[in-house]
């Protein structure tokens, strides 16, 4: 039985490190709490609770964490300090000795907070609590205008370079049902555009005899909600079904995000990857044959063990001559446990470095020819309520990022606009509203 006086008048500080998987988790976390009376922490406001919601895909990432939560501990004194998220599952001993940590909650356990926090007395030690094998289902709002929903958590993959199924565990999913119903209540609050979001989104429907097509089918039919885009899925999980189904439907975004990891099929092999180069090509040629103007993001490692020189260059070949709009570029980090500590051939930190350098500069021309290309042609934009310097932004379906005026009137609208050209230092198009 929750002490409900335990919460009454305490302010609460959230902390978010990582993917847009842990921003929806916190968001949850934060609503859970706020039933309790809980208040969110004013900026400069101290707390009588802080929850770290932790990353651990690189060591970057680790280090990254720790140092949030010594900061944190200093902002807030005496507030009671949970660490929760990926890094605390994988390394909960290491956490629970960071100086001012009370409690370490496994990923899991992180939506189950309030059965632990206890009498929120400030501990000598943290405690660690194992991973379950349940499904929380969580949806977020950021501060612009887009919604997160959950989907999918988990990953059976085991891809040798990789620590995630240790941190999340194995793939599982709320109901379709479960879904439409988040979707649902998305939209009669106001929300127009929700991102779906998991580890392995779609790997949808292991735990519930369902499939990702039929996900994507029912959310499509929720009135209110003016789009829908698609996370991170693999190339292999995205079939030529729900591709061609994205391209008719009414609320699904032409905005793709896919992994490749590695352009050299050498390389994909030392990965454990499940796909090929000639697949990944014929997912992105088959996306652009039915929807020329879709937007295709994709992630790439560079410096992986066993990435020679040779497979480096055919990775870059490869990926030079695809027609993609923007790479997300990540340098190999080293993690304890995983099968990639058994390969050959350790790529030096400088090789790392220019090779990232080389992807970026890919990077940074397809992303300025795909804008170039629309340059005159008219979209649909959805403007978000954040601006910078007297502007607002929003972003066209197939992921452009505009620029005008701020006008709170825009704030979660959307606008039928004419792309005129770039903005003065080139990171968005300026437009005209369509009166």
């Amino acid at each position: 039985m929750i002490d409900k006086t335990v919460f009454e008048n305490k302010i609460a500080a959230y902390y978010t490190l990582g993917c847009k998987l842990n921003f929806a988790e916190t968001s949850t976390i934060g609503k859970v709490l706020a039933e309790q009376g809980v208040r969110k922490a004013r900026p400069g406001e101290k707390a009588d609770i802080c929850v770290v919601n932790t990353c651990s895909v690189t060591e970057l990432a680790d280090k990254k964490c720790r140092q949030a939560i010594r900061r944190i501990g200093k902002q807030h004194p005496g507030a009671f300090v949970v660490v929760t998220g990926c890094y605390a599952q994988l390394k909960p001993e290491e956490v629970s000795h960071i100086e001012g940590v009370d409690l370490v909650l496994g990923a899991e356990q992180k939506l189950d907070l309030l059965m632990y926090l206890d009498d929120l007395k400030k501990k000598e030690e943290g405690g660690a609590v194992i991973a379950s094998r349940t499904f929380s289902p969580s949806c977020s709002a950021d501060d612009r205008t887009r919604h997160f929903l959950k989907v999918q958590d988990g990953c059976d993959y085991f891809c040798s370079y990789c620590t995630i199924p240790f941190a999340r565990g194995r793939s599982r999913n709320g109901t379709i049902a479960s879904m439409v119903k988040q979707a649902e209540e998305v939209a009669a609050s106001g929300g127009k555009e929700i991102v779906l979001t998991g580890v392995n989104i779609g790997d949808f429907g292991k735990s519930t005899g369902e499939t990702f097509i039929d996900l994507i089918r029912a959310l499509d039919e929720v009135e209110g909600i003016v789009r829908y885009r698609i996370s991170s899925i693999e190339p292999n999980l995205i079939t030529d079904e729900a591709i061609d189904f994205v391209a008719r439907s009414k609320r699904f975004a032409p905005h793709f995000h896919i992994p490749l990891q590695s352009g050299s099929d050498d390389v994909l092999k030392l990965m454990r990857r499940r796909y090929d180069t000639a697949l990944f090509r014929h997912k992105i040629e088959k996306i652009k044959e039915i929807m020329p103007h879709a937007f295709i993001g994709v992630d790439v490692i560079v410096g992986t063990r066993g990435e020679t020189d040779a497979y480096f260059e055919d990775a870059r070949t490869f990926i030079e001559g695809l027609d993609i709009s923007q790479l997300h570029v990540f340098s190999y980090s080293e993690r304890p446990g995983t099968q990639a500590l058994k390969i050959d051939h350790v790529v030096d930190p400088k090789a790392k470095h220019a090779r990232s350098q080389q992807l970026l500069d890919i990077s940074d021309r397809k992303l300025h020819a795909f804008y170039e290309a629309h340059i005159g042609q008219q979209a649909n934009v959805l403007f978000e309520q954040t601006r910078k310097g007297g502007m607002m932004h929003g972003f066209t379906e197939n992921y452009i990022k505009v620029e005008i005026p701020y006008d709170g009137s825009l704030v979660n609208e959307t606008r039928q606009v004419i792309l005129e050209g770039w903005n003065e230092d080139k990171t968005a198009l300026v437009v005209k509203i369509i009166e």
